[in-house]
């Protein structure tokens, strides 16, 4: 009996199609936010009336290289004078008893106060609530900051900070007098406060302030050079424009300096 030959047959694998996920395009926030805007004007004059300046101003457009002249007309919708179509009615921008509410309805006066006018920020601001909860609220942590750093820090140290902010007045505090103004310091200018106790030349300024203080050595009169008060041989030389003091904690860190701060620190204890 013949045999049946056997076939094999080729099977082809079809690669699976790749499903590419559809991303969702969050649409684009509009640049500008239509809300009613108020305007105040700077400083503490609060006049009945006043105007600022509706035509004949200019704003530098880096887009375009050029200036381009501003004004405000209530039948246009564009501040920019180029961008107008038709009859120009030239309207008043007047403050009342130091503000001026604009309606979200009058976009065209917004935009010129808010991004254009060249007195914006200067004569007048806008009142932006948010930014100012934010900005209270960052002097808020540096005030807690401050606080907790100055609560904790030693009388070395504090005597230093506090140096810096009332001079050599600090040298009549008693311990409990130079601890109160610290904490009133820190409260007062956190921010200060904060960047004063990361100065390494702080504590070497306060140094030098002490140690002329203890008649070890001296600043001569014009200011130019400090001495050794024993021998009135020269230590340094300030340059020019710099303040004594800073000048001769930089000095400290040099070789010659270091040797000189070790040399006065034995004399100071």
């Amino acid at each position: 009996m013949a045999k049946k030959k056997e076939t094999k047959e080729t099977v082809i694998l079809e690669e699976p199609k790749k499903i590419i996920p559809k991303v969702k395009v969050e649409p684009k926030k509009p640049s500008w936010e239509i809300k009613d805007r108020v305007y105040y004007l700077k400083g503490r004059k609060k006049p009945l009336t006043y105007s600022v300046r509706s035509s004949n101003v200019y704003w530098f457009d880096e887009e375009k290289g050029y200036e381009r002249e501003l004004k405000y007309c209530q039948n246009q919708k564009t501040p920019f004078v180029d961008e107008m179509k038709g009859d120009q009615r030239l309207e008043h921008i007047v403050f009342q008893n130091g503000t001026l509410y604009v309606p979200k309805s009058k976009t065209t006066l917004q935009k010129l106060l808010s991004l254009y006018h060249p007195h914006r920020d200067s004569l007048y601001y806008e009142y932006k609530p948010v930014e100012i909860a934010q900005n209270q609220l960052d002097w808020l942590e540096f005030e807690v900051e401050a606080l907790k750093i100055a609560k904790e820090m030693d009388v070395d140290m504090a005597e230093a900070v506090l140096r810096a902010e009332k001079g050599s007045e600090v040298s009549n505090l008693s311990s409990k007098e130079l601890k109160r103004d610290l904490l009133l310091f820190a409260r007062d200018n956190p921010k200060l406060f904060l960047e004063l106790t990361v100065d390494d030349n702080v504590m070497l300024r306060n140094f030098g302030i002490k140690a002329a203080e203890a008649n070890i050595i001296r600043l001569s009169s014009d200011q130019r050079y400090f001495i050794w008060t024993s021998n009135d041989r020269k230590l340094m030389t300030v340059p020019f424009d710099e303040h004594p003091y800073s000048a001769l904690a930089a000095w400290f860190k040099t070789d010659e300096g270091m040797d000189v701060y070790k040399n006065i620190e034995k004399r100071m204890n």
